[in-house]
Order: structure tokens, then sequence, then C-alpha cells
């Protein structure tokens, strides 16, 4: 039986993120992948963005808190930028102005560029929205795109590099502690133990809970579709904004020369490798076709995802109360990617046992907002 500091249930964004920065402190880990590869559900299936302005408090803060990283990222992380140029446009229509100055109100808490602009500014920015559609939007210009794969691979090359090992086809098979206080973990390819078990299974995260006899957080993956299609050519995107519908009804944005198109479905879903339903790709068309002149014959692509949340949809980092050693690192949502460097480093402080980033402190954040015994998390559990 293989010893380890730590062992990591899941090697997407989430425990290659925290699994990075507790080898970087000097901790031998393990992460266990239950795919051929790393990253093949949610953390591959990302759209990709980068904004301050999404998501709750908690998940604002990690995002802000992870910007320093995506800019100036260490040395040897990776080869090209983690972000590049894009803004992000929300938009209304008549009767979602309210929406819109609620994204606005919230997101100025942390950003401080933010712009209100009436509709015929949104449509000048972006001539394929239809006239009339946007009675105003509100332009978030520092929102970026993500580079995922060079950001996830810098993460699993750079735990490599610190000793670190990552066993794919290594379902978990049973887990349990030992006399010793050690958690043992069987797989297909193993046993190994560790005194820390860190559970960052996205969707199936709860399942793995209650194998280490964890009651479950009330987790529930919502299945998300998104697709790309070829614009005409008369409609010039790769320097257009992302465009979100302010109440997050649909949104689209450019994409490798194509654009990419998604109806913001959150239909409720096991765990799973999620597949694109036609009603939704349906929903989706009738979404755009209402707001904007794209009328594409054929996808180019399709698929779907798994976003997984808790009741309040921030993600939950803690020991388990009432199982010593199981720490969650689940709930990530929508949100995984784009909060990853600064949730991996606050989740490795708190398996430490060392002092909460002072960063994210003076964001507003702290542990409580985090922990799986924070009020009201458990609303929706099975």
């Amino acid at each position: 039986m293989s010893g380890y500091d730590v062992i990591v249930v899941g090697a997407g964004i989430a425990g290659a993120s925290v699994a990075w920065a507790l080898s970087r402190a000097g901790l031998r880990v393990l992460v266990l992948e239950r795919e051929a590869q790393p990253g093949y559900h949610s953390t591959g299936r990302s759209a990709a963005l980068y904004a301050e302005t999404y998501g709750s408090r908690p998940i604002r803060a990690l995002t802000t808190g992870s910007k320093n990283f995506y800019l100036s990222p260490p040395e040897g992380f990776c080869s090209v930028p983690l972000l590049t140029p894009r803004g992000a446009m929300f938009i209304a229509r008549d009767g979602q102005q309210p929406a819109l100055e609620r994204v606005y109100a919230a997101g100025s808490q942390l950003v401080g560029n933010l712009r209100l602009m009436s509709g015929h500014e949104a449509e000048a920015l972006v001539p394929a929205l239809l006239p009339g559609y946007a009675v105003a939007a509100m332009m978030e210009p520092d929102a970026m795109d993500i580079d995922v794969a060079a950001l996830h691979q810098g993460f699993l090359r750079g735990l490599r590099a610190a000793g670190g090992i990552v066993e794919t086809d290594a379902e978990l098979l049973a887990l349990g502690r030992a006399g010793s206080g050690d958690w043992q973990v069987e797989t297909r390819s193993g046993r190994h133990a560790a005194p820390v078990v860190v559970n960052a299974a996205g969707a199936w995260a709860d399942e793995i809970g209650r194998l280490a006899g964890a009651a479950p957080v009330g987790l529930v993956p919502k299945r998300r579709t998104a697709a790309t299609f070829d614009p005409p050519a008369e409609y010039v995107m790769a320097a257009a904004p992302m465009v979100i519908d302010a109440e997050e009804s649909f949104y689209f944005k450019p994409d490798a020369g194509r654009i990419l198109v998604s109806p913001a479905d959150e239909t409720p879903s096991p765990p799973c490798d999620a597949q694109p339903d036609e009603y939704d790709i349906a929903v989706m068309m009738e979404r755009l076709a209402e707001a904007t002149a794209f009328r594409p014959r054929r996808l180019a692509s399709k698929w779907a995802g798994l976003r997984s949340f808790v009741a309040d949809k921030s993600l939950v980092a803690g020991f388990d109360p009432a199982v010593p050693g199981f720490f969650w690192l689940a709930g990530q949502g929508g949100y995984g990617v784009q909060t990853a460097p600064a949730a991996g480093r606050a989740a490795a402080a708190l398996i430490r046992g060392g002092a909460f980033p002072e960063d994210l402190v003076e964001l507003g954040l702290s542990p409580a907002d985090l922990s799986p015994s924070r009020p009201g998390l458990r609303q929706e559990a099975a």
C-alpha cells in the first residue's frame, strides 16, 4: 500500500489546482481520476470566460482573487497567455432592466470600470443584435477568454514536477479509515493511504461523500448545452464581446472563428457523461433568432456538460464536520475554471491548517463562506 500526505479524488480543474498548491508546499500528493484522461467532464466543456461580475459574492471574490495568477502565472507554468481580451456585454430586453441593474450593483462591489449602455450602443458593438431587441446593456471590459487547456495542463504539469502523481482509470472501489486513522483508498489499480482525502469529484462528489460516510452537501448536477456555428461573412465577430442575457437565458461569444452559443439551461441530472438534448438545442436556436440576425443552417458542433451546485450556488471547501480528514472541494457550478487559482490555494491553506490567504480576506472572503457547515447549504439535499 502506497502512502501519501493527501489523496485528491478527481483530476478536473478543482482537483488539479488544489493538488498543485499542496505539492508546491512540499506535500506528497496523489490524484485519482476515474476517466482515461483528466478534465473529461465539466473542465473540458467550459465556456472559458473570466468574468468578475459572474456568480455569488464568494465566487466573485475568488474570481478577482485569481486575477494576478492569470495575468502573471508562475515561471514555467505555461508557454501561452492564460487570458486574452474579450469583454462581456450583458443585455436587457424590455422588462429586464431590474435584472441588469442587479448585475451592475453586485459587480460594482469589486469591479470599478463597469459601464451602463443604451441598446443602440450595444447594437453598435455587436451589429448582429436585432435592432430594438436590447433596450439597455452593461459592459464588463476586462472580461477575458481563458485558455482552459493551458491552465489545466499547467496545474497537472507543475504537480508532477513537484513529485505528485496522477493516476487515470482509477475509479474508487472502497474508501474507509484504518486503525491508524489514515484513509485507505482502493481503486482498480491498487490501494493507497493518506491522512487526508480531498473530494474534488465534481458531479460525483456527493457519491464519494457517501462512500466516506459523510452526509451529502446537497449537490445538484445540472446539464448545460452549447454549440458552435459559422457566422455569416458580413458579421465580423472576432473582436466582439461575449453577449449574455441579463437573466442568463442565453449567451453567445466568438470562439476560434465560430460562434459559441448556449441556452444557459440548468436541467437537473444524475451524475453522467452529459449529452445535448434536442429540446434544449431547439430552445437555444429560438432564443438566438429572437435576439440576433444569426440563422445557422447547421451546427458545427454541439455538446453538454454538468454544472454542479449546492443551494446557495457557492463553492464548498472545508473539512467535513463529522468525518475527520475528509475535505470537501465541490459545488463549483459554472465557476470552477475562473476561480481555480484562488480556490486551489484557499483549499490548500485550509487543508494544511495555515492562515487563510490575506488577499482573499481583503476581498471579503472567509473560511466560513466556503464551509460545508454553513447555514442553508443542504436545502436541496436529496
